[in-house]
């Protein structure tokens, strides 16, 4: 579920990124960024044996679903005009008011700070909305992951979640 109020489109610019609601064109970006997952990630987030999702249901997903307008944002490059995936914020159900970060970028792109600029104009965006605590959850083997958030100030908490098959989710946080 999406962060903003319904129709409120939210739109950042940095130097070098704009980020901004998804095209529908763009399910092409979501689907890479399925099958670039790291075989750890649970089934769920995976593409699956029969090829799901395809790129028809992830543009029925943008078309639909609140939270590609207003929750995970497009990550575009500005020089290249291309996007490279998404950041932003999601309801974390950790508490009331206090989303969580979330940001997936293409492998072609990593190593070159886009998740740690596209972060810390999520968290500008955050901060002059009112909030006062985000959250982040990571895997535990994710390292270029957990670097950005300490990059951008999150610090991780003591709780976890262990799965014997994909790792421990960790749980970390920051004030605004």
């Amino acid at each position: 579920m999406a962060v903003g109020a319904p129709g409120n489109e939210v739109v950042l610019e940095t130097s070098r990124l704009l980020l901004r609601p998804w095209r529908i064109a763009e399910a092409v970006v979501q689907r890479e960024l399925w099958t670039e997952r790291d075989p750890r990630v649970p089934p769920h987030r995976r593409i699956d044996a029969d090829g799901h999702p395809t790129v028809a249901e992830l543009e029925d997903s943008i078309r639909t679903h609140e939270v590609w307008t207003t929750g995970l944002l497009a990550v575009e490059r500005k020089a290249s005009r291309d996007v490279v995936g998404y950041c932003g914020l999601v309801n974390s159900g950790h508490a009331a008011g206090e989303p969580e970060l979330a940001f997936e970028l293409l492998r072609r792109v990593w190593r070159q700070g886009y998740a740690t600029e596209a972060s810390l104009a999520v968290l500008e965006w955050a901060r002059s909305s009112g909030y006062e605590r985000l959250w982040a959850t990571v895997w535990d083997w994710n390292t270029a992951s957990r670097r950005v958030l300490a990059k951008v100030g999150f610090t991780e908490t003591d709780r976890k979640e262990v799965h014997a098959v994909h790792g421990t989710t960790l749980f970390a946080t920051m004030r605004l």
